[in-house]
């Protein structure tokens, strides 16, 4: 019997060049979804004879209603070893095995500075003029010898993100709520509690785990703590900041600016705010999105399919 086997959100089309999928023909037959799939009734007809779906990230969540709506589905891939957007207790309740795959946390870490070094010097306003005729040069930027950097969150990326800000002779502060300074110490990093944090920094940039006590952590009280010429960047969860009290602050300049990886909704909605705020620099959820792992997702999606039909599963989750 060949398998039928579904990729979904592929929005640039590279998962087939990035792997050997002929390693599985005869076993498997794969179709690539390119675009989105928003609505659920949509979905299931998509995959309802679909014993094998792969996904990228958390780009299409797999609740218990839609799990439920699926009944030959039988493997489900995500890249990375941690997915909040499946529910695993109703996968392996319904015998849906569920898959990782390695990942790496140095292009979060690196896409964090492009956005720190594309609000402080202006880029984004400075190029288009370059390109349009405009004004040479328009802008002021901002120098970070000096500033402070505070990091919400001092996991591998916090930690990476710290390093090179030392490298641009930055001071560094950082917080979450288990932190000690057994961890921060050896960084030269100074661990602050939340509020000096808030008060006490230039660059305020967020690299938490989302749960139930970090979910709403920055609100409009935190934000109003910020210096008002402060930037605010967010490459880890959207729900981390409430996204209505963001969109506030800087509509009234409460803060100098946002940079700006994750939403509520992605793909954001076409007319959201935050697309046409004057002091957001914003990309689309690109954080992980590099050759190298896309390389390692779509690699070892291949493999966790053919050891599943071997009979012994891999990198399982449930």
């Amino acid at each position: 019997m060949t398998l039928r086997c579904a990729i979904l959100d592929d929005y640039q089309g590279v998962s087939l060049q990035l792997a050997d999928w002929d390693a599985l023909a005869g076993q498997v037959d794969v179709t690539v979804h390119r675009e989105h799939i928003d609505n659920q009734d949509q979905l299931v007809h998509t995959l309802k004879d679909q014993q094998i779906v792969v996904i990228m990230r958390e780009r299409t969540p797999f609740r218990a209603d839609l799990l439920h709506r699926l009944p030959h589905l039988k493997l489900l891939i995500t890249s990375g070893m941690r997915n909040a957007s499946i529910d695993l207790t109703a996968a392996a309740q319904r015998g849906i095995t569920v898959c990782g795959t390695a990942s790496t946390s140095t292009p979060p870490a690196e896409l964090t500075w492009a956005l720190i070094l594309g609000l402080a010097r202006h880029l984004v306003t400075e190029n288009n003029a370059f390109r349009t005729g405009g004004p040479w040069q328009s802008t002021v930027g901002t120098g970070l010898a000096g500033k402070t950097l505070g990091l919400i969150g001092f996991g591998k990326i916090g930690i990476q993100v710290a390093r090179v800000a030392r490298a641009f002779d930055m001071h560094v502060t950082a917080w979450s709520a288990n932190l000690t300074a057994d961890r921060t110490d050896p960084e030269d990093v100074r661990l602050v509690s939340k509020e000096q944090l808030l008060t006490g920094s230039d660059i305020v940039s967020v690299h938490i785990v989302l749960s139930d006590r970090t979910r709403g952590l920055i609100g409009a009280g935190e934000l109003a703590l910020m210096r008002p010429g402060a930037l605010l960047i967010n490459t880890s969860r959207a729900a981390v900041v409430d996204q209505h009290a963001l969109v506030e602050a800087l509509r009234a300049h409460q803060i100098g600016g946002a940079g700006l990886d994750v939403y509520d909704q992605e793909p954001l909605p076409a007319g959201h705010p935050l697309r046409t705020l004057p002091n957001v620099l914003a990309t689309p959820h690109l954080g992980y999105v590099t050759d190298g792992n896309y390389r390692t997702y779509f690699r070892e999606a291949v493999e966790n399919i053919q050891a599943f039909i071997a009979g012994t599963p891999t990198r399982t989750l449930t």
